[in-house]
């Protein structure tokens, strides 16, 4: 009998001495035991997918247009074949000059560069453009002109995508087509040939200043060249400039810009610009 309740008596000791290793009490939101719940079995206290899951705030729906190049939803539509009333000329604000004809804006150099007349910061931006195909000249001196993603002042003061003949016409490359211009080189050079339309789609995220004009944060810039990545995530150094070394100005907002370069090939043209401002 004896025997028998010392047997029972170590039974019950070595259950009570594992039962924590066979049961958790549930878990906080920060992983610990909820002081004084119930044990909860192992299957029980496992993560669940819905701890990962996040129900809002739900998206903004934006309609895409049926042609990828096409503006979606939400874009402002800067050109669109018809007229020029979203721009001016950089020089002293009047109405753009360009040529408009056949759905297309070329370029009359006498006019100058011209910007929008909106101001952005960061956003995405869809812009077509077409070397003629009749064009002359070599190196800088074909087909040069810029799309400035933030026009900071006259003439080439700003941030320059640069445009160019890239097809079989050599030149630096910190300064061909696709290159932030003397500051980033494209990883690739996807051009067509002249007369065929060329296509940039652009994500900017504008330089942020501290109110002494420091710089707070830099630009950061991705560009896709027919569809060709050619600049990923790019941080620019300041302004791009022909002459000296980058440097900031202090700006909040700013115009997109075109160029008109004064090389003496035939000007080039643009059609379907349209941009999202990115919040």
């Amino acid at each position: 009998m004896r025997t028998k309740f010392f047997r029972f008596f170590a039974l019950a000791a070595g259950l009570a001495v594992a039962a924590p290793f066979w049961a958790q009490a549930p878990l906080t939101p920060q992983g610990g035991p909820t002081p004084g719940a119930a044990p909860q079995s192992q299957a029980e206290s496992r993560p669940r997918p819905t701890e990962t899951e996040i129900w809002g705030p739900i998206p903004a729906v934006v309609t895409p247009a049926a042609d990828c190049g096409a503006p979606p939803s939400d874009a402002i539509v800067l050109f669109d074949g018809k007229d020029l009333d979203e721009w001016v000329s950089n020089k002293d604000k009047t109405p753009a000059k360009w040529t408009v004809a056949d759905g297309a804006m070329t370029v009359v150099k006498a006019e100058g560069s011209i910007e929008t007349k909106r101001m952005f910061q960061d956003f995405q931006l869809h812009v077509e453009w077409k070397i003629p195909a009749d064009i002359s000249g070599s190196g800088q001196g074909r087909g040069n002109s810029g799309v400035f993603l933030a026009s900071t002042g006259p003439g080439d003061d700003g941030y320059e995508l640069q445009v160019l003949d890239g097809y079989n016409n050599p030149t630096y490359v910190n300064g061909m087509v696709g290159s932030i211009y003397k500051q980033g080189i494209p990883l690739v050079n996807a051009s067509r040939k002249p007369g065929e339309w060329q296509t940039y789609d652009v994500v900017w995220t504008a330089p942020r200043f501290n109110d002494d004009g420091s710089l707070k944060s830099p630009p950061w810039v991705t560009v896709f060249y027919n569809g060709v990545l050619v600049q990923n995530h790019f941080q620019l150094q300041g302004q791009t400039l022909f002459i000296g070394k980058p440097f900031y100005k202090a700006y909040t907002r700013a115009p997109i810009k075109l160029q008109a370069h004064g090389d003496k090939s035939e000007p080039i043209s643009f059609r379907n610009i349209w941009v999202r401002e990115l919040e």
